[in-house]
């Protein structure tokens, strides 16, 4: 039985084919996530915790511990935006992470402990952004965090990561961090800082979100206080204000600051209101890096804006108003970071100045006022000028150019000083005060100082300083003696002094120069002449007929000034009617005075016991007292002669002067001649004047 033959089948058509191949690929895609989600979804992911320790932990090069648990789950994006707005990706889910009891140790040499934990930190990822490697974080959670930050004696610290200088290839987008309870402790060898801060959360407050306690010690002073913040910090919204509020007290230092921040993360722009007060402005210098002069108590209230830019920052504290001592003080100041320093410029202003509020600048304030400002209580007792160090280490610091005036000065009656100007300049450790000005007894003081302070050690400084006084007027330079209120007459003066040191004792102990002054006309008190003569005689016949001025033809004084001691070359008042030379020395090192002052008349005195005056001892306690010796002579001539004749014992008494000029033009010709001043640390000037023969010259004859 033959076979039928088979039949053979029909070709598939070849798109049918090409349908289920396409087909097969879709399935296989769709199947893949579907399958990565099944699993993701169901996967133990605590199971991964030591992978992710290990690779967190050499990332960053510190121990990493996520001791709790790990979970993974999927949320729906918060939709923010208008329903118009929204995409088929508003729609996915995105991954939210959840880690509980998260650890971060400390790298190696920074001790033992934590740098860092947290209770539980949960965040959102946008999965679309991954394919632009970008890591989109909407909101980062933190819960109860714990921070650790440390740095030791060597600089070294435990926030710094590691920089490989390479571009990152993966960006990281994080819009706000929300905190809750937590602590924050500062721990700094370096500027002795030991600080605690307990943050916890503000519901009452709607400007605020959380509130904070500061405690601990700064150069082993308290520290306390406390403050406010917002409750999210918006990382994207970087035009959005962040508001702020601080109380602090940092040993007698105290702070208040209230305003906002912009671009928090980079602290890009601030505006706060800045209340200041402490015991002294030089203080801040810690807190603030700004050098600022030593000043008693203070307080400061104003505006205080910065700009925080990639390379330097500029702050301005304007339209402040306050108190320093019993002084008010107003302006604007502005500082400015860079390289190899920053500037401090500005201008400052007192409609009233308390002329002992200047003291604590140069050191010359009273002990109990330097312990007061914090400073150690160095003056020895009896010791007029200030021993109290500059602190020159700290010149180098910034640069500065600040301008400063007082209209009006209030002072003890016998300092007639009134208005105060000055332009401060510290340009790499040389600080110059170009002028100093002050307007003093109707005239004016003007002074160009210049301190070097670029040194090191007790001659840290290299000073330099041009005195010129014009036109003081006598009777007001003496406002407190009844005598010179009709004296009429001016002075005028020069001083140019150089020297080495790092206190104002200890550089006019080595100070060397020259000091002139001289009057070149005017009238004096008679009864003051008498008085300082001892004319008995006349200052009874003054008092009984009245005080008359006398002319007076000139004075000159000119002292040569060689390693602290001053020395008089000249020393002359030639009126009409006497004549009074002077010769000594003052030293500026021991602070002793031995000085004579002998006065000549040059007309009849009756009842004269002349002598030569000797003005002695400390500045801080001088003697006047009469030459005994010479009285001494005249009394006893005028004993012998009494046991003679009555009438003769008159004679010793009676002075019928020399009648002789003392050279006036002469004198006032070399006071006239500039003073000079050796470079600091060398040796005393050459004198321009004739030294001592000259007030030997024009002294009168007995």
């Amino acid at each position: 039985m033959s076979q039928a033959a088979p039949v053979p089948s029909a070709p598939r058509p070849p798109l049918a084919r090409r349908t289920n191949i396409i087909l097969a690929i879709v399935a296989v895609l769709v199947a893949i996530p579907l399958i990565a989600l099944a699993i993701v979804l169901t996967y133990d992911w605590n199971k991964a915790r030591p992978w992710l320790n290990a690779k967190a932990s050499e990332a960053i090069e510190r121990p990493f511990e996520v001791k709790g648990n790990l979970d993974l789950s999927w949320e729906k994006p918060a939709a923010v935006m208008a329903e118009r707005d929204r995409t088929w990706r508003d729609a996915v889910p995105w991954p939210h992470l959840v880690a509980n009891d998260v650890h971060v140790g400390q790298p190696a040499g920074m001790g033992t402990g934590d740098m860092a934990s947290v209770k539980q930190f949960s965040f959102s990822l946008n999965p679309f952004a991954l394919l632009h490697k970008t890591i989109a974080i909407p909101v980062l959670r933190f819960d109860a965090p714990a921070v650790d930050l440390r740095r030791d004696k060597e600089g070294k610290n435990n926030w710094t990561f590691r920089n490989d200088d390479q571009p990152a290839r993966w960006k990281l987008d994080l819009e706000r961090v929300i905190f809750t309870k937590g602590v924050v402790k500062f721990n700094d060898a370096v500027e002795n800082i030991d600080l605690t801060a307990d943050v916890d959360t503000v519901n009452a407050d709607p400007a605020y979100g959380i509130s904070w306690k500061l405690r601990g010690t700064y150069n082993n002073g308290p520290v306390t206080g406390g403050g406010k913040a917002g409750a999210v910090l918006s990382l994207k919204q970087q035009t959005t204000p962040y508001p702020i509020q601080a109380d602090l007290r940092v040993g007698k230092t105290h702070i208040e600051v209230e305003g906002t921040v912009t671009k928090p993360t980079r602290l890009a722009a601030l505006d706060l209101r800045l209340k200041l007060s402490g015991a002294s402005m030089a203080r801040l210098y810690t807190l603030t890096g700004v050098l600022l002069p030593e000043t008693p108590a203070f307080r400061t209230e104003g505006r205080l804006t910065g700009e925080l830019g990639e390379t330097s920052s500029r702050w301005v504290y304007d339209k402040f108003t306050g108190k320093v001592g019993s002084s008010d003080i107003a302006g604007r100041l502005e500082y400015r970071t860079g390289k190899p320093r920053g500037k401090l410029s500005g201008t400052v202003a007192s409609k009233l100045l308390q002329f002992a509020d200047l003291g604590p600048l140069v050191g010359a304030d009273s002990n109990a006022s330097k312990e007061a400002r914090g400073v150690e209580a160095v003056q020895p007792t009896g010791k007029v000028l200030p021993v109290e160090a500059f602190r020159t280490e700290r010149w180098t610091a910034i640069d500065a150019d600040v301008r400063y005036a007082a209209d009006r000065i209030v002072r003890e009656k016998q300092l007639p000083i009134s208005k105060m100007t000055t332009h401060l300049i510290l340009q790499e450790g040389v600080l110059t005060l170009a002028p100093l000005n002050f307007q003093m007894a109707g005239g004016n003081v003007t002074s160009t100082i210049k301190l070097d302070g670029s040194g090191k050690g007790k001659q840290a400084i290299k000073a330099t300083a041009k005195v010129s006084a014009r036109h003081i007027k006598i009777k007001e330079l003496f406002p407190s003696i009844a005598e010179m209120k009709a004296t009429v007459g001016q002075i005028n003066g020069d001083a140019q002094l150089s020297s080495t040191g790092n206190s104002v004792a200890s550089l006019l102990a080595a100070s060397n120069g020259e000091v002139k002054a001289l009057i070149d006309e005017g009238t004096v008190s008679k009864m003051l002449l008498e008085q300082m003569g001892l004319n008995i005689g006349n200052i009874v016949l003054t008092k009984l007929f009245g005080d008359k001025q006398v002319k007076l033809n000139c004075m000159a004084s000119d002292f040569q000034v060689t390693n602290g001691l001053m020395q008089t070359r000249t020393f002359v008042v030639d009126t009409e009617e006497a004549a009074i030379t002077g010769d000594g020395t003052i030293n500026l090192a021991n602070e002793q005075m031995d000085l004579t002052l002998d006065p000549k008349t040059k007309g009849l005195r009756i009842f004269s016991l002349r002598s030569p005056l000797h003005v002695r001892g400390s500045f801080s306690k001088p003697e006047v007292s009469v030459d005994k010796g010479v009285l001494a002579l005249k009394a006893g001539g005028a004993v012998a002669l009494g046991l003679v004749a009555a009438p003769a014992a008159l004679l010793p008494l009676v002075n019928t002067g020399p009648g002789q000029e003392s050279g006036c033009g002469r004198l006032l010709a070399e006071a006239r001649e500039k003073p000079v001043a050796p470079p600091p640390g060398q040796g005393a000037a050459k004198s321009n004047s004739k030294g001592n023969a000259s007030a030997q010259n024009v002294r009168p004859r007995r």
